[in-house]
């Protein structure tokens, strides 16, 4: 028997053979032999799986999240048209009313009615932020659609003359501009 010690020394990046595997990790007397070092592509490459299953996460979470966003933005809409709906019925009824009051009954009555019920109609959109825009003095493009500009003695040009439309706004929004007639 030889008292020589062999040692066989590969490079990390090289391949094992068959059988060279397990059979690296302890010489022929026992003694244990340096591991090779860990395969930097190796590492390289879990770090990428593991930077894609991140980047799929988030965006996994992203969707999620929009379609909640949309959900809840629908689930709002169809609230704030309930609550108009429920405040416009008691107008419906009203108008119903009316008419039923005009079969039946004097004129007075029913311009009456329609006049209440008027009243209720603007009462309802008004709790809901609608306002009527002031059609007066000066002509402004922002709130006002001119419809036709006619010479009218005394008036200043650019003056609001006549509403032939009256136009709302809806908290800063102009639902619908007021159309008007404006002095040349």
């Amino acid at each position: 028997m030889s008292d020589e010690l062999h040692i066989e020394v590969r490079e990390p990046w090289s391949e094992a053979t068959e059988g060279e595997g397990e059979a690296s990790t302890q010489g022929e007397e026992g003694e244990a032999s340096a591991s090779p070092a860990p395969d930097p592509l190796t590492e390289v490459e879990a770090q990428r799986d593991e930077y894609l299953a991140d980047l799929q996460r988030l965006a996994a979470d992203f969707d999620n999240y929009r379609k909640r966003a949309l959900r809840d933005q629908q689930a709002f809409a169809s609230r704030a048209a309930e609550r108009l709906v429920a405040k416009l019925l008691p107008v419906l009824d009203d108008l119903e009313r009316a008419l039923d009051a005009g079969e039946h009954h004097e004129e007075a009555k029913v311009l009456e009615g329609v006049q209440m019920t008027k009243s209720a109609l603007a009462a309802a959109l008004a709790s809901e932020g609608l306002q009527e825009i002031v059609a007066e003095g000066a002509f402004d493009p922002h709130v006002h659609e001119a419809l036709l500009a006619q010479p009218v003695e005394g008036a200043e040009p650019g003056s609001i003359v006549q509403v032939v439309q009256r136009g709302y706004r809806l908290g800063d929004a102009v639902l619908r501009p007021a159309r008007v007639i404006v002095a040349e």
